[in-house]
């Protein structure tokens, strides 16, 4: 599970260093500790979920995973929120982009903690195409927009 988590967080740095370099508050710690976070707790429901339905385990014990899952969205949505700032003077709001990028941090953690390797890695490098990659898409499309 460790490995898991150490796969979430080093996952979770790549989205958290784009961040960091685009100077948001929610940086490369915040991301990797998200990123852990999801894969321990998902980790953590797996380890519950084979220990309560061993054979020798009662019938009447019943283990839903989805709470947990839940949980990590509720908790990263009030992180996001946190960084999501609208001016008073203005209709300009930012924060939204590291917000949506600590929930897929969470979703890459909890994809690591199932051990859904591929899938984490391969949706990391997505996501750093998605920040990077179009950004630069959104900045030709302002450029030639008229004033």
């Amino acid at each position: 599970m460790l490995g898991k988590v150490a796969l979430g967080m080093a996952l979770g740095a790549l989205l958290g260093l784009d961040r960091e370099l685009a100077h948001k508050s929610a940086g490369l710690r915040t991301h990797m500790l998200v990123a852990g976070a999801a894969a321990m707790l998902v980790g953590l429901v797996d380890a519950l979920l084979y220990r309560f339905l061993l054979p020798a385990a009662s019938p009447l014990i019943r283990l839903d995973p989805v709470p947990v899952i839940t949980a990590v969205v509720m908790a990263v949505g009030f992180l996001g929120a946190g960084t999501i700032i609208r001016r008073s003077d203005s209709e300009h709001v930012e924060g939204l982009t590291t917000a949506a990028a600590m929930l897929f941090a969470a979703s890459v953690g909890s994809a690591a903690g199932l051990g859904q390797f591929a899938l984490a890695i391969g949706a990391t490098f997505l996501a750093l195409a998605t920040l990077r990659g179009v950004k630069r898409v959104e900045e030709k499309l302002r450029r030639s927009r008229p004033p």
